[in-house]
């Protein structure tokens, strides 16, 4: 017992199979009394054993493989909730104040329970094929506010920003990987910035083509993961409705829409 408590699981089975391969095989020995016949079948099962490894690796590794592809892709999601629940769909209420268009993009991402895969598919094509135009200038005080407001924001999830940058697993996730590198970018432009009031025209232009490249990732990976917590988790799903940030009549409280 001591012996096997030291030997490795994967030991222990080989162990077991050879030993229950002995045992048939004395069994079958014993009952036929056959030995050039057992030893002929035995040397057609040799000749054949290559190939059947071969099938049983590609079978098991080919359902290791998914399986671990399931998990890792779960963590990622519950990574991407924390990432919408802390900074993305908070992040994504106050820039869409900017967006021209935001009427129109209301109407196609207020998602409720009703939606089918089909419905997302197209919410993610038409995100895909638009690129969104924010109206902000040096001009406009409301501009003003949002960028320092924004920068004192994402400067408070700095660390978290970092943290999730540092996670290897999020490789996995080209998307949200390029949310993150846009959204931590963003946040260092503002930082650089002394003074937020007193830019040049130039400036303005380039802080506002950086906001908008992250808001148009940050648009689509949020369709992603509605899509995802409609799938999988209901419940999830139900209060992401109600912090819908594209639903200007989106109220925590439930209601029969809900």
């Amino acid at each position: 017992m001591k012996i096997m408590k030291r030997l490795g699981w994967r030991t222990e089975i080989a162990i077991l199979l050879i030993l229950s391969a002995v045992i048939l095989y004395l069994i079958q020995f014993f009952i036929f009394h056959e030995p050039r016949t057992e030893l002929f079948y035995l040397g057609i099962d040799l000749a054949f054993l290559p190939i059947e490894v071969l099938l049983v690796v590609l079978v098991i590794e080919t359902a290791i493989t998914r399986r671990e592809k399931s998990v890792l892709l779960e963590k990622l999601n519950m990574v991407i909730g924390v990432f919408f629940s802390d900074v993305g769909t908070e992040l994504l209420s106050e820039i869409s104040k900017f967006d021209s268009k935001s009427k129109n993009i209301n109407e196609t991402l207020i998602i409720n329970s009703n939606w089918a895969d089909l419905d997302f598919q197209k919410a993610k094509d038409d995100i895909t094929k638009r690129k969104y135009h924010l109206e902000i200038n040096g001009n406009d005080p409301d501009s003003i506010i949002f960028l320092e407001e924004t920068k004192n924001y994402l400067m408070g999830k700095r660390r978290f920003l970092l943290a999730l940058l540092e996670n290897p697993n999020l490789l996995e996730h080209e998307t949200f990987t390029d949310l993150l590198r846009a959204v931590f970018h963003l946040t260092e432009e503002l930082e650089k910035r002394k003074d937020i009031k007193h830019l040049p025209k130039a400036d303005y232009d380039h802080l506002k083509f950086d906001t908008e490249r992250a808001y148009n990732i940050l648009i689509y990976q949020w369709v992603e993961y509605m899509e995802h917590l409609m799938n999988n988790y209901p419940y999830l799903f139900s209060l992401a409705m109600r912090t819908n940030p594209f639903d200007p009549h989106a109220t925590v409280e439930i209601h029969d829409s809900y």
